[in-house]
């Protein structure tokens, strides 16, 4: 079977890393045809600069990575150094990489290459913010029908939030991204922090990820323990949630998790519950399913199937 194409917007951050590094790992599974970077956990200058150095780092600079929206369609930027560190991904070096940025804004290069593509051929994998997905749709709605899936990490339901009481940090940089994707038509997958908590990085596996004898191996061993020490206090957990790499896990293997097709909303009017998703579980509303609401993880295999992959560098 053909690998499936894909367009991996992100805001590195070093979950947004290991989840690159995983789709690197897996080119008979997944043909990255763009990586295209958002502000999000740190300012877009950094993430597009970090985007770059984990391309390099990879050997997988026959991606081009492209710089998208700087800032959220409606709100001011809010960012998460408190969680990643300064530059996004602290843990490893920072540098200006030689690998160059690719010419041209990242909304454009969504809707160039949605346009050039067949009905349902491109999945869309979103770790971040959805500012430049949104932009692309609002931009050119006649990408819709070519967007296969969008399988993004996002929102909460029983978790709660982790930036406010109730929304999760994606949504809540730009909530109103958010409504124009989980209102596009087309079918998504939500990776929230319902499945993502349950996905932890405990001593014990990331000690498997230092055991990788490589440059890859030793950086995301390295990154997740810069990253775990935030979230183990806040939570008091064994370990720090992993949340962007639930993405193409999914893609890679989707029985690893469960999920239910839900309609899910997300809240712009309130700014006490801004960035809340709406998630209807139970079918209350009688409004149509639009997502599949991941609510379970096969932990262990997902740790599994990322140290297989990493290995592989």
């Amino acid at each position: 079977m053909a690998a499936r194409p894909i367009i991996i917007d992100c805001d590195p951050g070093q979950d947004d890393a290991v989840m690159l590094m995983l789709a690197f790992a897996s080119p008979e599974d997944l043909d990255i045809r763009a990586i295209t970077a958002v502000a999000g956990n740190v300012p877009l200058a950094k993430t597009q600069r970090n985007a770059r150095i984990l391309c390099e780092l990879a050997g997988r600079t026959d991606v081009p990575v492209y710089a998208g929206c700087a800032r959220p369609m409606v709100r001011e930027l809010i960012t998460a150094e408190e969680v990643h560190g300064q530059e996004g991904i602290d843990g490893v070096d920072i540098y200006e990489p030689a690998f160059k940025l690719a010419d041209g804004h990242a909304v454009d290069v969504l809707v160039e290459a949605l346009m050039a593509a067949a009905d349902d051929e491109i999945t869309l994998v979103p770790s971040g913010p959805l500012t430049n997905v949104a932009m692309a749709l609002v931009k050119e709605p006649r990408i819709a029908p070519k967007i296969r899936e969008i399988v993004l990490m996002g929102g909460a339901m029983r978790e709660g939030g982790n930036t406010t009481p109730s929304a999760e940090f994606n949504i809540l940089v730009d909530p109103h991204a958010a409504h124009v994707v989980f209102g596009c038509g087309r079918p998504i997958v939500a990776m929230p922090l319902d499945v993502t908590h349950q996905a932890l990085t405990t001593p014990a596996q990331l000690a498997r990820f230092g055991a990788i004898d490589s440059p890859v191996g030793r950086a995301v061993h390295d990154m997740l323990e810069f990253y775990d020490r935030h979230d183990i206090d806040k939570y008091g957990t064994d370990g720090g949630p992993l949340h962007d790499p639930c993405t193409i896990a999914y893609l890679l293997d989707p029985g690893l998790f469960t999920t239910k097709h839900v309609h899910v909303g997300v809240e712009i009017h309130s700014e006490t519950t801004m960035g809340e998703t709406l998630v209807d579980f139970w079918g209350v509303t009688g409004q149509a399913p639009n997502t599949h609401w991941a609510h379970a993880i096969d932990a262990d295999g997902f740790y599994d199937l990322l140290v297989e992959r990493i290995s592989r560098f």
